[in-house]
């Protein structure tokens, strides 16, 4: 039976794995997290490739300047490759004293006490654990790697593999959600922008045949054409921010819907202004969801409510965090929308919404413009 402060220990690690949805953040918890389990001075995940070397490697206890210097990831060799191979543990009193040991690089840190741990899912080697130099008093008897510390790494390489599974189901299925975005907006990107090319042409046409015998006529023609012109441009912008967003991953949910903001109030004629400080980064999720809900709020505006001024907030409200889109422009009677099928796409913002807990609210009439308000937990 484990002690309480290992089952305190072991509990704390696989909440902290659990909240993780990005691999990338799993690998690194599941690192730190045993590395504090047992003590240890370095610790590190390798997640194999196909071709004898490693996706990638996660380490800690090394700092980013020996990281550089240790130089490329290594390759599947030694009591590594033998981990992936055979899908058992390692515990070693001293691993260079190992067989299988092959050395390390001139920058590596010296390591001596080891332990190793393979994280399957069934059969399949997702990666191994290593951990290396126990840190303890080391009297002449010396100091190691116990078997309570292997009974506790293989605990949680059993959930580490659970968690690293569902992160990698998680960043699955956001890219068949962006494929299916990129599809919508393509469909869209065809329907509108090919009604608005094949009236321009009928209408350069049109003024081809009037220039000679009606001049005043042909010049309303070729006024037409330079709207018809502007409007294609303008659809286009639209789809190519949107399928360009900027990264939440690197920039963060503030950084992305300013820079949306800041090329649509250039592409627009309307001003089109963004005010979110003091707001924490969000679980991926809902920062996705506020981002394209952003988007469909800000098209709506832009091309259907003949807006001055278009105003996008991110706030905190207690607990909550809310995003607030806000038009001058002409409104709508929102029941009357749902009477004529007409959406606006306030279904799928909902769905956006109501998938990662918050909830859409639409204030809107005939001349009063509209508001769109998005309120998720966390912030």
């Amino acid at each position: 039976m484990l002690p309480r402060t290992g089952l305190a220990a072991v509990s704390a690690a696989l909440l902290a794995m659990n909240r993780r949805l990005e691999v990338r953040d799993v690998l690194q918890t599941i690192t730190a997290s045993a590395r504090e389990l047992l003590d240890a001075e370095y610790a590190a995940l390798g997640v194999p490739d196909d071709h004898g070397g490693f996706a990638q490697f996660v380490v800690a206890g090394v700092d980013e300047e020996r990281w550089r210097a240790i130089g490329p990831l290594p390759r599947q060799h030694g009591i590594l490759a033998a981990m992936l191979r055979d899908a058992s543990p390692q515990r070693l009193a001293d691993v260079r004293r190992d067989p299988r040991f092959e050395g390390w690089p001139a920058a590596h840190p010296e390591l001596a006490d080891f332990i190793g741990m393979p994280v399957a899912d069934g059969e399949e080697v997702l990666g191994a654990l290593f951990l290396a130099n126990k840190r303890c008093d080391r009297p002449a008897g010396g100091c190691g790697f116990t078997e309570e510390d292997e009974e506790l790494l293989r605990l949680l390489a059993e959930h580490a593999a659970i968690a690293l599974t569902n992160a990698r189901l998680y960043e699955r299925s956001r890219e068949l959600t962006i494929a299916g975005e990129r599809a919508r907006i393509a469909h869209e990107l065809h329907d509108a922008v090919s009604q608005k090319l094949f009236s321009l042409r009928l209408t350069a046409q049109a003024a081809t045949a009037l220039v000679d015998r009606d001049p005043e006529r042909a010049k309303e023609e070729l006024r037409q054409v330079a709207k018809l012109a502007a409007e294609a441009a303008d659809e286009l912008r639209a789809a190519v921010v949107e399928l360009r967003p900027a990264a939440l991953e690197e920039d963060g949910l503030v950084a992305a819907l300013r820079s949306q903001v800041r090329v649509l109030d250039r592409a627009h004629g309307a001003s089109v202004v963004f005010d979110g400080e003091g707001v924490r980064a969000l679980p991926a999720a809902r920062e996705e969801a506020l981002l394209r809900v952003a988007q469909e709020a800000l098209h709506n505006a832009l091309r259907h409510s003949g807006a001055r001024r278009v105003t996008v907030t991110l706030a905190r409200r207690g607990a909550a965090v809310v995003l607030r889109v806000a038009d001058d422009g002409r409104g709508f009677d929102p029941a009357a929308v749902r009477r004529a099928g007409r959406r606006l796409g306030l279904v799928s913002m909902r769905d956006r919404a109501a998938g990662v807990g918050g909830t859409l609210r639409v204030e809107s009439e005939p001349g009063k413009g509209t508001v769109i308000e998005m309120e998720v937990p966390g912030g």
